[in-house]
Protein backbone atom coordinates (compact mmCIF):
# COMPACT_ATOMS: atom_id res chain seq x y z
CA UNK A 1 0.00 0.00 0.00
CA UNK A 2 1.46 3.38 -0.92
CA UNK A 3 2.15 5.87 1.87
CA UNK A 4 -1.04 7.83 2.46
CA UNK A 5 -1.95 10.39 5.08
CA UNK A 6 -5.19 8.63 5.95
CA UNK A 7 -4.82 4.90 5.33
CA UNK A 8 -8.40 4.11 6.34
CA UNK A 9 -9.83 6.50 3.73
CA UNK A 10 -7.42 5.14 1.14
CA UNK A 11 -8.55 1.56 1.84
CA UNK A 12 -12.22 2.53 1.57
CA UNK A 13 -11.52 4.26 -1.76
CA UNK A 14 -9.63 1.18 -2.99
CA UNK A 15 -12.57 -1.02 -2.03
CA UNK A 16 -14.86 1.30 -3.97
CA UNK A 17 -12.64 0.95 -7.04
CA UNK A 18 -12.73 -2.86 -6.71
CA UNK A 19 -16.54 -2.79 -6.49
CA UNK A 20 -16.71 -0.65 -9.64
CA UNK A 21 -14.28 -2.97 -11.44
CA UNK A 22 -16.28 -6.06 -10.45
CA UNK A 23 -19.48 -4.41 -11.68
CA UNK A 24 -17.88 -3.45 -14.99
CA UNK A 25 -16.63 -7.02 -15.49
CA UNK A 26 -20.14 -8.34 -14.84
CA UNK A 27 -19.29 -10.14 -11.61
CA UNK A 28 -21.66 -7.95 -9.56
CA UNK A 29 -25.24 -7.13 -10.36
CA UNK A 30 -26.43 -3.53 -10.07
CA UNK A 31 -28.37 -4.09 -6.84
CA UNK A 32 -25.35 -5.76 -5.19
CA UNK A 33 -23.14 -2.88 -6.28
CA UNK A 34 -25.56 -0.37 -4.77
CA UNK A 35 -25.69 -2.31 -1.49
CA UNK A 36 -21.90 -2.62 -1.29
CA UNK A 37 -21.39 1.07 -2.07
CA UNK A 38 -23.95 1.98 0.59
CA UNK A 39 -21.99 -0.15 3.08
CA UNK A 40 -18.80 1.66 2.07
CA UNK A 41 -20.50 5.01 2.60
CA UNK A 42 -21.67 3.88 6.04
CA UNK A 43 -18.16 2.69 6.92
CA UNK A 44 -16.72 6.00 5.73
CA UNK A 45 -19.18 7.84 7.97
CA UNK A 46 -18.28 5.61 10.92
CA UNK A 47 -14.58 6.13 10.25
CA UNK A 48 -15.07 9.90 10.14
CA UNK A 49 -16.96 9.79 13.42
CA UNK A 50 -14.18 7.79 15.06
CA UNK A 51 -11.57 10.25 13.77
CA UNK A 52 -13.54 13.17 15.17
CA UNK A 53 -13.77 11.47 18.57
CA UNK A 54 -10.05 10.71 18.55
CA UNK A 55 -8.91 14.12 17.32
CA UNK A 56 -11.38 16.31 19.21
CA UNK A 57 -9.37 18.38 21.65
CA UNK A 58 -10.21 17.86 25.29
CA UNK A 59 -10.91 21.33 26.70
CA UNK A 60 -8.22 22.16 29.25
CA UNK A 61 -10.82 24.03 31.32
CA UNK A 62 -12.30 20.70 32.42
CA UNK A 63 -8.96 19.37 33.62
CA UNK A 64 -8.08 22.66 35.30
CA UNK A 65 -11.45 22.99 37.05
CA UNK A 66 -11.38 19.33 38.15
CA UNK A 67 -7.90 19.71 39.60
CA UNK A 68 -8.83 22.97 41.38
CA UNK A 69 -11.98 21.56 43.00
CA UNK A 70 -10.27 18.29 43.94
CA UNK A 71 -7.50 20.18 45.71
CA UNK A 72 -10.00 22.51 47.39
CA UNK A 73 -11.99 19.51 48.61
CA UNK A 74 -8.84 17.80 49.91
CA UNK A 75 -7.93 20.93 51.90
CA UNK A 76 -11.45 21.31 53.33
CA UNK A 77 -12.02 17.67 54.31
CA UNK A 78 -10.00 17.91 57.56
CA UNK A 79 -12.07 20.89 58.69
CA UNK A 80 -15.25 18.89 58.22
CA UNK A 81 -13.90 15.77 59.89
CA UNK A 82 -12.41 17.38 63.00
CA UNK A 83 -15.81 18.25 64.45
CA UNK A 84 -17.21 14.79 63.74
CA UNK A 85 -14.24 12.97 65.27
CA UNK A 86 -14.30 15.34 68.28
CA UNK A 87 -17.80 14.06 69.06
CA UNK A 88 -16.28 10.61 69.57
CA UNK A 89 -13.94 11.81 72.31
CA UNK A 90 -10.94 14.00 72.94
CA UNK A 91 -8.22 11.68 71.66
CA UNK A 92 -10.31 10.46 68.66
CA UNK A 93 -10.00 13.91 67.07
CA UNK A 94 -6.52 12.79 65.96
CA UNK A 95 -8.16 10.13 63.78
CA UNK A 96 -9.25 12.98 61.49
CA UNK A 97 -5.66 13.12 60.19
CA UNK A 98 -5.45 9.59 58.72
CA UNK A 99 -9.09 9.73 57.60
CA UNK A 100 -8.47 13.05 55.82
CA UNK A 101 -5.32 11.65 54.24
CA UNK A 102 -7.16 8.55 52.99
CA UNK A 103 -10.08 10.52 51.57
CA UNK A 104 -7.71 13.02 49.93
CA UNK A 105 -5.64 10.21 48.43
CA UNK A 106 -8.75 8.56 46.93
CA UNK A 107 -9.95 11.78 45.30
CA UNK A 108 -6.48 12.67 43.99
CA UNK A 109 -6.11 9.16 42.57
CA UNK A 110 -9.49 9.43 40.83
CA UNK A 111 -8.52 12.79 39.35
CA UNK A 112 -5.22 11.39 38.04
CA UNK A 113 -6.90 8.33 36.55
CA UNK A 114 -9.41 10.61 34.82
CA UNK A 115 -6.60 12.71 33.37
CA UNK A 116 -4.65 9.64 32.23
CA UNK A 117 -7.66 8.20 30.39
CA UNK A 118 -8.88 11.33 28.63
CA UNK A 119 -7.23 10.20 25.34
CA UNK A 120 -7.97 6.46 25.04
CA UNK A 121 -6.64 6.01 21.48
CA UNK A 122 -3.01 7.11 21.79
CA UNK A 123 -1.43 3.66 22.11
CA UNK A 124 -0.41 4.03 25.74
CA UNK A 125 -0.45 1.20 28.29
CA UNK A 126 -3.93 2.01 29.67
CA UNK A 127 -5.55 2.89 26.35
CA UNK A 128 -8.04 0.91 24.28
CA UNK A 129 -6.02 -1.72 22.32
CA UNK A 130 -7.21 -0.57 18.89
CA UNK A 131 -4.37 -2.27 17.00
CA UNK A 132 -5.09 -5.67 18.55
CA UNK A 133 -8.84 -5.27 18.07
CA UNK A 134 -8.35 -4.31 14.41
CA UNK A 135 -6.08 -7.31 13.81
CA UNK A 136 -8.66 -9.64 15.40
CA UNK A 137 -11.36 -8.26 13.10
CA UNK A 138 -9.01 -8.63 10.12
CA UNK A 139 -8.28 -12.26 11.02
CA UNK A 140 -12.00 -13.02 11.43
CA UNK A 141 -12.86 -11.43 8.08
CA UNK A 142 -10.07 -13.22 6.22
CA UNK A 143 -11.12 -16.55 7.72
CA UNK A 144 -14.74 -15.93 6.69
CA UNK A 145 -13.53 -15.18 3.14
CA UNK A 146 -11.65 -18.49 3.10
CA UNK A 147 -8.20 -16.94 2.74
CA UNK A 148 -5.18 -18.97 3.78
CA UNK A 149 -2.69 -16.13 4.29
CA UNK A 150 -3.95 -15.15 7.76
CA UNK A 151 -1.81 -12.73 9.81
CA UNK A 152 -0.88 -13.59 13.37
CA UNK A 153 -2.60 -11.82 16.29
CA UNK A 154 -0.61 -8.93 17.67
CA UNK A 155 1.26 -10.13 20.76
CA UNK A 156 1.35 -8.22 24.01
CA UNK A 157 4.48 -6.19 24.64
CA UNK A 158 5.67 -6.19 28.26
CA UNK A 159 2.27 -7.68 29.26
CA UNK A 160 0.51 -4.73 27.59
CA UNK A 161 -1.88 -5.26 24.69
CA UNK A 162 -1.61 -2.41 22.19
Amino acid sequence: MPAKTNRATYLLAAQGRVITELFERGVLEANHRILLEKLLMDMYGQQGGCERIKNYPYPRQFATINRFFTRLFVWLVPLGLIGEFAKLGTWQVWLAIPASFLIGWVFNAMERVGEATENPFEGQANDTPITALSRTIEIDLREMLGETDIPQPIPAQNNIQL
